[in-house]
């Protein structure tokens, strides 16, 4: 385990770039201002500790570019905590995607639009393009209607057809608050103690997309394992 840093990889040279859509008008400019100084401002008092990191670090440190799977009501710390490394978050189209999104690019992430119940063919294509490209993604496997902690498949999919590695990561906050949403979306309050869990690289054993989607139970317990881990600190 590790409170350091996690190691940064560079956006590669040579990776495509596609663009985040249309400049935003000035009431979400205000809106995702406003939004990115309160997340920057109550995060900076967590005391975050990590754990089982160990498997992420060595994909990074020798240039594999990983899959990382998160559950869509413990994203905030997670784009927090890897503030500035051009992860290329996964959000949905909709309104509430697109503040989520502008958020996450102010911390330092690129996105990719779409989701398995909208924009899924187009989505699962730049996941694809963005990790032969060398650059890590984050996908929130139930999301962006749930149910909650209910792992689909797109995130195997785009394993399958990479060979990258998937990285489950989970969170538990001391104290939070809970948004009455679909995924009791967590936002951890000023000083409490967060942390997050990661589980060792796994690879998708699947030689073809239905047999990918097959393993979602495996993969549904290797997140389930990381969270119980992050409770037991």
């Amino acid at each position: 385990m590790s409170d350091q840093p996690l190691p940064f990889r560079p956006t590669p040279r040579s990776a495509p770039v596609e663009p985040d859509e249309t400049p935003p008008g000035a009431k979400m400019r205000w809106i995702v201002r406003l939004g990115t100084l309160l997340v920057r401002a109550l995060a900076s008092t967590w005391r975050v500790r990590v754990i089982g990191d160990e498997g992420l670090r060595t994909e990074r440190g020798e240039g594999r570019p990983v899959i990382i799977t998160l559950w869509h009501g413990q994203m905030l710390p997670l784009l927090y905590h890897h503030r500035g490394e051009q992860v290329a978050v996964v959000i949905s189209e909709h309104r509430d995607g697109e503040i989520i999104a502008r958020i996450a690019m102010a911390l330092g992430h690129r996105t990719v639009r779409g989701s398995t119940t909208r924009g899924a063919g187009r989505a699962l294509l730049s996941m694809v393009r963005q990790v032969e490209s060398g650059r890590d993604i984050a996908v929130t496997p139930d999301g962006p209607r749930g149910p909650a902690k209910s792992f689909a498949p797109g995130a195997l999919i785009v394993a399958q057809r990479t060979g990258a590695a998937i990285i489950p990561a989970t969170v538990v906050a001391k104290s939070a608050w809970r948004l009455k949403s679909w995924d009791r979306f967590m936002i951890p309050r000023p000083f409490t103690r967060v942390v997050i869990s990661y589980g060792a690289a796994a690879h998708v054993q699947a030689g073809d997309a239905r047999a990918a989607s097959n393993e979602a139970p495996r993969f549904q317990q290797l997140m389930e394992d990381a969270e119980r881990a992050a409770a037991a600190v």
